[in-house]
């Protein structure tokens, strides 16, 4: 088994902000796969399915912890002991302020860098997850990252954010095979996004 879980904050409020990427991530997928209904379980909004690869089906345990993003930790760790899944049979898809808007990279282990639902999982998994990372740009001031990834998106950023989502659902296969640099390498060329430094962008306008 492989855990999918989505980072994001719970309730209507929160639910178009940058911040609950992952969860729109997680929506995606069970969209795009065979997933059963969705039920409470793990501190967390769960349903699970299966995935299906060159080499068979995988099964998969979808999550959006409920905990509010900086406990994150708390849900997913719960489910990894229960299901004894490694910290390497887990993807976690999540906002990253530090890759422009619609790129996307996949990375294992390494700090949080200021995300703090990140933190929250190395605390309980230790670094060796596997990292979505869903870039949603930014600000360019440090003053203003906490408005901006708590902000919604914007109806001009709707094309590059349907494209990306539906790009990492469609190429998941790669992923749930354990083939992390051909699954972004897909996405990329699926949902293809400019490449330039977010921050220097915010800067120069």
């Amino acid at each position: 088994m492989i855990i999918l879980a989505g980072l994001g904050n719970p309730g209507p409020k929160y639910k178009n902000n940058r911040h609950n990427i992952g969860f729109m991530a997680v929506d995606a997928i069970a969209r795009r796969w065979r997933f059963g209904p969705e039920r409470a379980k793990f501190q967390s909004v769960v349903s699970e399915g299966e995935i299906d690869t060159p080499a068979g089906p995988v099964r998969a345990l979808l999550m959006k912890p409920q905990t509010f993003m900086n406990e994150s930790g708390r849900a997913v760790g719960e489910a990894a002991r229960f299901y004894k899944v490694p910290p390497a049979q887990i993807i976690v898809f999540h906002d990253e302020i530090d890759l422009a808007p619609g790129r996307f990279r996949m990375k294992t282990g390494g700090g949080a860098a200021g995300q703090n639902g990140v933190r929250s999982l190395i605390s309980h998994l230790g670094p060796d997850f596997r990292r979505a990372r869903l870039g949603i740009g930014h600000p360019g001031e440090s003053h203003l990252v906490m408005p901006h990834v708590l902000g919604d998106f914007h109806k001009a950023e709707q094309p590059w954010l349907e494209a990306l989502l539906n790009a990492v659902a469609d190429a998941l296969p790669f992923a749930a095979a354990g083939d992390d640099e051909r699954y972004q390498g897909e996405v990329l060329r699926l949902a293809p996004a400019p490449k330039f430094s977010p921050r220097q962008a915010a800067r120069d306008v």
